[in-house]
C-alpha cells in the first residue's frame, strides 16, 4: 500500500477501529492504496465525549481568538496545496486540475470563515427610552458532518471552518472510499493550533451514520449524499430532536435556446456534464433543447469527443459505479434513445484496471425514461426536445430534485423568465455549473435539500448558531410609556 492504514482521530490522537478494515482503492488504476477502519458506535461515543469536553473551553474563547487558528489553517492549505491535490486525485480519481480546483475552493471557504467576526458581531438597539435590546450568537454544541466521496477535501470544508470558528466542536464521518484527505485535514488543523478534541474523525459505514443520528451528545448534523439517504438521515436525526441540514442528489437541467452562442454553449455544456467525471451534484445531466438546436448539439458532440479518459477526464469512483453508469446508457439505447457519443467500455492504456467511463451524449431521450429522471452520476448528457420554453420548464419542474438549472440564450427576457420559473435553488445564465461563490450560499430546493438554510456562506450562520435576545434597563426613572 502506498499510504499507511488510516485511523480514527479522536482528542488529537489516532485511534484504531473495532470491526476490521476495508481496502481503499485508487480509481485511477484499481490498486489498493490504503485501508480504513470500520468503527463501532463505541468509538463514536469516545469522539462525542471528546468533542463535548472540548466545547466547554473552545466555545468560551472570543471569536477573534478562535479565528486565528483558521488564518493559519488557510495558509497551511495553500502551502500544502500540491500534496492535497495529489491526494484527492489518487483517492477520488479526479484529474489534477479538478483536484487542484477543489483545494482552492477549500481555501476560499476558509477565507470566508475568517470573516465571521465581522458577520456575527451582534445587533443592539434602544427600543425605548433607557431600554436596550441586543442579539448575540452562541454556538450550538457538537456538530457531526457526514460527507461523500466526490469531494473529499472541499465538502468537509463546507462545514468545518464555519462551525469551528463559530464556537462549535465537530465530528467528521467521511466516506470510507476517500478517508485519506479527511485525516490530512486533521493534521493541518492540529498544526494550525486547534486544541485537541475540537475536531474529531470517526471512520465507518452505516452503523456510524445511524449512531450519529441517535447519539444524544450530538446537537446538529450536516449530510451530503444521495437523496435516498439524505431523507433517512434527516428524519432520523430530527426525530432525536437534533437540528439537521441534509443535501441530496440532483438532476440539473440545461435549457438551450436556438439563439444561444454556439461555441460558449457547447464548451460549457460538455464541461458541465463531464467535469469530475460527472460525479457532482451540480453536473449538467439533462439538457432540454428548445426548437431548432441541432447545430448546437453537433458542436456539443464535437467538444465531448475532445474529452479523453485518463487525460482530461478522470475515473469514476469504483467498478460498481462504472457498471451502473454504463447500464443506464444501455437501457436508454434499448428504449429508443440515440447514442451520439458513446463512452462505454473505456480503457486507459497503462491503467487497464482503472474505472473509466468516457463522455457520453444521448439524444431523443424521453422525459419518462429512467435516465431522464434519475441521477446517473457519471459523464453522461441526456438530451430531451421541446418546442417552447414553457414545455422545457414543464420538464424541469416535473423533476423531484431542485439543485440547479441553467439557460443558454442571448435574450435577457428569456433568461429572466427561466430564472423565475425554474424550480431550483441555484440558477445559471450561460453558465453550466452555477455554483455560488462565497459569501453566497450553496443549497438547492425540493428533494435536493432537507432542512432550513444553506450549508455554506452567510446562510450557514443560522444553522450553526443559536440567538440569545437580551433586554436591559438600568434607570427606573425612564418609564415613559408601555414599552419601558
Amino acid at each position: 500500500m502506498k499510504y499507511p492504514a488510516v485511523s480514527n482521530f479522536i482528542n488529537g490522537e489516532l485511534i484504531p477501529g473495532s470491526n476490521g478494515v476495508l481496502d481503499v482503492y485508487s480509481p485511477i488504476d484499481g490498486t489498493i492504496i490504503s485501508q480504513v477502519p470500520i468503527s463501532s458506535s463505541s468509538i463514536l461515543n469516545k469522539a462525542v465525549d471528546s468533542a463535548r469536553d472540548a466545547f466547554k473551553s473552545w466555545s468560551q474563547k472570543p471569536i477573534k481568538e478562535r479565528v486565528q487558528v483558521f488564518f493559519k489553517y488557510r495558509n497551511l492549505l495553500e502551502e500544502n496545496a500540491e500534496d492535497l491535490t495529489n491526494l484527492v486525485s489518487e483517492e477520488n480519481g479526479k484529474t489534477y486540475s479538478e483536484a487542484k480546483a477543489e483545494v482552492l475552493k477549500s481555501i476560499e471557504l476558509t477565507e470566508f470563515a475568517c470573516s465571521m467576526p465581522q458577520l456575527v458581531s451582534g445587533e443592539v438597539l434602544e427600543v425605548s427610552k433607557g431600554v436596550e435590546c441586543r442579539i448575540e450568537k452562541f454556538p450550538v454544541g457538537v456538530i457531526a458532518s457526514i460527507t461523500p466521496f466526490n469531494f473529499p477535501n472541499m465538502v468537509p470544508n463546507w462545514t468545518l471552518p464555519n462551525a469551528l470558528v463559530l464556537g462549535n466542536t465537530m465530528i467528521l464521518k467521511p466516506s470510507e472510499q476517500v478517508p485519506l484527505s479527511a485525516n490530512r485535514l486533521a493534521d493541518l488543523l492540529k498544526e494550525a493550533g486547534l486544541p485537541d478534541g475540537v475536531f474529531n474523525i470517526v471512520h465507518g459505514q452505516k452503523e456510524i451514520v445511524e449512531a450519529i443520528c441517535d447519539n444524544p451528545g450530538i446537537d446538529g448534523v450536516t449530510f451530503v449524499g444521495s437523496t435516498k439517504v439524505a431523507k433517512i438521515v434527516y428524519a432520523r436525526a430530527t426525530s432525536k430532536l437534533k437540528r439537521a441540514l441534509c443535501l441530496g442528489g440532483a438532476k440539473n437541467h440545461l435549457i438551450v435556446l436556438p439563439d444561444a452562442n454556439v461555441e460558449m454553449t457547447a464548451s460549457d455544456v460538455a464541461a458541465s456534464m463531464s467535469g469530475c467525471a460527472g460525479q457532482r451534484c451540480m453536473a449538467a445531466s439533462a439538457m432540454v433543447g428548445v426548437g431548432a438546436v441541432d447545430h448546437i448539439i453537433e458542436k456539443i458532440c464535437e467538444e465531448a469527443r475532445k474529452i479523453i479518459p485518463g487525460e482530461n477526464l478522470g475515473a469514476v469512483i469504483s467498478k460498481a459505479a462504472k457498471e451502473r453508469i454504463e447500464n443506464y446508457i444501455t437501457e436508454a439505447e434499448q428504449q429508443g434513445a440515440k447514442i451520439l457519443v458513446d463512452g462505454r467500455n473505456a480503457i486507459v492504456k497503462g491503467k487497464e484496471n482503472g474505472f473509466y467511463v468516457g463522455p457520453t451524449v444521448i439524444d431523443f431521450v424521453k422525459p419518462g425514461m429512467k435516465i431522464a429522471k434519475e441521477e446517473v452520476f457519471g459523464p453522461v448528457l441526456s438530451i430531451m426536445r421541446s418546442e417552447t420554453i414553457d414545455e422545457a420548464l414543464e420538464i424541469e419542474n416535473s423533476s423531484p430534485y431542485g439543485n440547479a438549472a441553467s439557460v443558454f440564450t442571448q435574450s435577457g427576457g428569456a433568461s429572466r423568465y427561466v430564472a423565475e420559473k425554474a424550480s431550483a435553488g441555484m440558477i445559471g445564465v450561460n453558465i453550466g455549473v452555477p455554483v455560488p461563490r462565497e459569501p453566497f450560499s450553496f443549497g438547492g430546493w425540493n428533494e435536493s435539500m432537507f432542512g432550513v438554510g444553506d450549508i455554506t456562506g452567510k446562510s450557514s450562520i443560522e444553522f450553526l448558531t443559536k440567538s440569545k435576545k437580551i433586554t436591559t434597563k438600568w434607570n427606573p426613572e425612564s418609564k415613559t410609556n408601555w414599552m419601558s
